[in-house]
């Protein structure tokens, strides 16, 4: 059996997670603590893409956890160029990575079973649409954060707002609310963003300082 057929036997870190109710708990404290599953799953990838002179920015949930607003999630997103996944399919496919299903542009880690979703500069949040924002090339919208690229805060809260348009994505919309309380964010912080989502984030602002007054 070769290492694709013994990966896809195996349970996947989201059908662990749903498995084992004490071994969930603890990979969610862990996580906390920059040292589960995930943590590891993107350290491990980051580290990979430097050695191939790859350019990238962590974004989706980690990106939100280095840039202040810490909250649980089970993946690793990813923001690569066109050029950049070809390549890296080219190096670490079968190499301790494999992808969940043959057509899929994204990864899982062979050894912590944690998916790497891909997002591909030029295409566009949410629904997939073309609209006034779409995914930024990464060495422009990214900054240095632990040792790690991440996305810039403009840029990962443009692409929140964005993508929350869609009306499977109302989450992405949560998470700027949260980073917004955490980060004590000011209304006039909308003025750094794209026109196209201003009035978002002002109406996310707003809720922020609503939720913030019950808690």
């Amino acid at each position: 059996m070769g290492f694709k057929e013994v990966m896809e036997t195996m349970l996947t870190y989201e059908a662990l997670l749903d498995q084992n109710l004490d071994w969930a708990l603890n990979e969610g404290s862990m996580h906390f603590e920059g040292n589960n599953a995930v943590h590891k799953t993107l350290r491990g990838i980051a580290t990979r893409l430097e050695e191939l002179h790859v350019d990238y920015a962590i974004a989706g949930g980690m990106a939100l956890f280095f840039q202040g607003f810490r909250r649980f999630t089970e993946d690793v997103d990813v923001l690569v160029t066109r050029e950049g996944l070809a390549l890296l399919h080219e190096e670490l496919e079968g190499r301790g990575y494999v992808r969940p299903f043959a057509a899929s542009k994204n990864l899982r880690d062979a050894e912590t079973r944690v998916k790497i979703d891909f997002l591909i500069a030029g295409q566009f949040p949410g629904d997939g649409k073309p609209g006034p924002i779409a995914f930024p090339l990464p060495q422009d919208a990214s900054e240095e954060v632990n040792g790690v690229r991440v996305l810039k805060l403009e840029p990962l809260i443009e692409l929140k707002l964005a993508s929350g348009q869609a009306s499977h994505r109302g989450g992405d919309l949560n998470d700027v609310q949260r980073l917004i309380q955490s980060l004590k964010l000011p209304l006039d912080f909308a003025d750094r963003l794209n026109p196209s989502v201003r009035a978002a984030y002002a109406a996310k602002w707003n809720d922020a300082q609503i939720a913030s007054q019950e808690e």
